[in-house]
């Protein structure tokens, strides 16, 4: 059975580790089919910082293809994807697709694969904003109807998807058990790009936040690096184009930053573009924040785990802070991590300054870490009636 896995971007990489994991365990318990484990790079990402780190940091092997579409606006990145994408689907017929997340290369690889008529199954299924304007929100929602397998990280992302008239959902939508696919498909479901089966898997970034854990705490404190201690500090991250691509935006957003953190200093690991395109307009505030290069996940996940108050507009550092109990300010208008904002531990920017009120332990709304294996479980059963 070959399974290609399609990334191009760092969130990704990252998701993608934990399920290559999956793939090699299963291969070495001889539990079923072998699983060919295929990856496609779309070259989406191909920054040091953004894409070759994470392949180095995580110990992931290189990938089968690397497609070196580079960047460009959103039709010309995602025509490019999808084009090449469709060559190597050609080429290699593989019997799954799985994209991950809401990436121009989720949508485009997704996309290749449901013209071939490929089954396709997508991981972060349901999420919703219900902001039209962010492009991640239109990946989304377009990847979901072309999709044959929808894996949701919650309940929440269940529903959404019941509420736009999908109806085959697998266990009433709480977490299906690691267990169930053990017994061979008892009841009898199949791929199908007309009827796609909905499943709640839990989130795979709670795998990729245990198996990181471990390893950043053993590495030298980069903390002791920056001269930051813990809880001292602040950490800032901003990258979505509707919050970097007007001056005027990040200027509001930069001094809401240096208001919200209290005279505590701010840690800000910036994206290459806005580097490149706002440093002048940056370094205005370089009494209150100190700007570094993007940091490796692990050295990220230590910093979080340090600060006082994580300021974000990253959907992945609201789980992390959530998970990690750090308090979060969501550098946005709305959420599709809803989960978080109920929990206490995060609000949105427009809500400061209320105060966070946290759950005294982050509930289990995401699953518990064992997500690539539950997506092994499903496409070794599934793939066989496919």
């Amino acid at each position: 059975m070959t399974v290609a896995n399609i990334v191009g971007a760092r969130p990704q990489f990252i998701k993608y580790c934990p399920v290559s994991l999956a793939i090699s365990r299963h291969n070495q318990e001889d539990n079923g089919p072998v699983i060919r484990d295929l990856l496609i790079h779309t070259g989406q990402h191909y920054d040091y910082l953004m894409s070759r780190v994470f392949f180095d940091e995580f110990g992931l092997r290189e990938p089968d293809y690397h497609l070196d579409v580079g960047s460009g606006s959103h039709g010309w990145q995602t025509a490019e994807i999808l084009s090449r994408v469709e060559d190597v689907l050609n080429k290699e017929q593989p019997d799954l697709v799985l994209v991950y997340g809401d990436t121009n290369s989720t949508l485009g690889g997704g996309l290749a694969a449901a013209k071939l008529h490929i089954p396709v199954a997508h991981v972060e299924a349901g999420l919703r904003s219900y902001n039209k304007f962010m492009p991640e929100e239109i990946n989304r929602l377009l990847t979901d109807q072309v999709s044959a397998l929808l894996l949701c990280p919650s309940k929440v992302a269940v529903q959404n998807l019941r509420r736009e008239g999908l109806t085959a959902v697998l266990n009433k939508g709480e977490l299906v058990s690691l267990e169930y696919f053990r017994r061979d498909n008892p009841d009898n479901l199949r791929l199908s790009q007309n009827n796609p089966l909905i499943v709640n898997i839990g989130d795979i970034m709670y795998d990729v936040l245990h198996y990181s854990l471990e390893r950043s705490n053993a590495r030298k404190p980069v903390l002791n690096q920056l001269g930051f201690l813990p809880k001292q500090y602040c950490l800032l991250t901003i990258h979505r184009a509707e919050n970097t691509d007007l001056e005027a935006r990040l200027m509001h957003l930069l001094e809401f930053a240096v208001d919200a953190a209290q005279n505590r200093p701010i840690l800000f690991p910036i994206h290459p573009r806005t580097q490149a395109r706002w440093k002048p307009q940056v370094e205005k505030f370089e009494a209150s924040i100190r700007v570094i290069e993007p940091l490796s996940y692990f050295d990220m996940v230590q910093t979080l785990q340090h600060s006082a108050l994580v300021m974000t507009d990253s959907g992945g550092l609201q789980k992390e802070a959530y998970w990690l109990q750090v308090p979060c300010i969501t550098l946005r208008e709305e959420t599709e991590w809803v989960e978080t904002l109920e929990s206490g531990w995060n609000i949105l920017y427009r809500d400061y300054p209320g105060a966070h009120h946290p759950a005294e332990q982050a509930s289990l709304a995401y699953g518990d870490g064992c997500t690539a294996q539950r997506i092994i479980n499903l496409i070794t059963v599934l793939g066989k009636e496919a």
